[in-house]
């Protein structure tokens, strides 16, 4: 089946329309106030939802705690990380750093789920490496932000942990919980943050900060429920498809046009996604 893939694919769509907006608010508002709101819309579209439509109907009580709790963790400091990373990195060079996150995702599966890895997620998730690694090159010659890299590296690290966790959770009924946990634990982490750094934004601001939370919300639901359908080895080479995605943002938004090392890096990424597919299926 292809709806594993299919759904981390829209999720990692709308991460990339939720980074691009944070790229534009990062210059103006710090991490702590543009997580704090974003967590707060999702609290706030959580319970709304649950009083006008019951939808989600399940509890939000779980036996999976301490599961929930890494998530939660792992989940606020990738937002945290990666909006101070899109503060100084173009979204194709954050992204870059993104890309090391299906190497990461297949060890933690393999260590913690003991799911075993078949030798072609393994190989196109390399080839898929290497594409990213051509596109790469120049930023890595060149030099550039410091603590954007870093913070790129560190929100892959969060991001592959949560995912690993998801895959965990697959057992959990219904995405109350999902949500609700990791939405609870960023606005009372970043709650004092916010209110000792907070910016007046316009009405057009709040918009956009507000859009975030919505944008969030959906790229974490698809992503839970991709892991729910597919193994993250199956999974991880369909990642790198937020390299091209990241890329046509760039352009469009921002008038960042990519070099030729990045169009071809791209096309590597967009084959091994393309291969691992088929190779998936000729397998089953």
């Amino acid at each position: 089946m292809v709806r594993g893939p299919l759904l981390l694919m829209a999720g990692i769509g709308l991460f990339g329309l939720l980074d691009a907006n944070s790229k534009l608010l990062a210059g103006d508002f710090p991490a702590a106030q543009a997580v704090f709101l974003r967590h707060a819309v999702l609290l706030v579209l959580l319970f709304l939802l649950r009083g006008a439509f019951g939808w989600p109907s399940e509890s939000l009580v779980t036996q999976h705690g301490r599961l929930h709790a890494l998530r939660a963790v792992s989940m606020l400091t990738a937002g945290l990380t990666f909006y101070v990373a899109v503060r100084y990195l173009t979204l194709a060079d954050a992204y870059l750093i993104f890309f090391t996150a299906p190497f990461m995702t297949l060890v933690l599966a393999g260590i913690f789920l003991k799911e075993r890895v078949p030798r072609a997620a393994w190989i196109w998730s390399g080839v898929g490496f290497g594409g990213v690694m051509i596109a790469l090159a120049p930023q890595l010659g060149e030099g550039g932000s410091l603590i954007g890299f870093a913070c790129a590296l560190l929100g892959t690290v969060a991001y592959a942990v949560n995912i690993t966790i998801n895959r965990g959770l697959r057992g959990e009924p219904g995405i109350g919980r999902l949500v609700f946990y990791p939405s609870l634990f960023g606005v009372l982490a970043t709650g004092p943050f916010t209110f000792e750094l907070w910016v007046a934004p316009s009405a057009i601001e709040w918009a956009q900060l507000l859009v975030n939370g919505v944008l969030a919300g959906g790229a974490t639901i698809l992503l839970a429920l991709a892991f729910r359908h597919s193994t993250p080895a199956r999974l991880a080479p369909f990642e790198f498809i937020a390299l091209p995605l990241s890329v046509t943002l760039d352009l469009l938004i921002f008038g960042n046009r990519p070099g030729l090392e990045v169009l071809i890096g791209g096309a590597v990424v967009v084959l091994a996604c393309v291969m691992s597919e088929r190779a998936v299926r000729r397998r089953k």
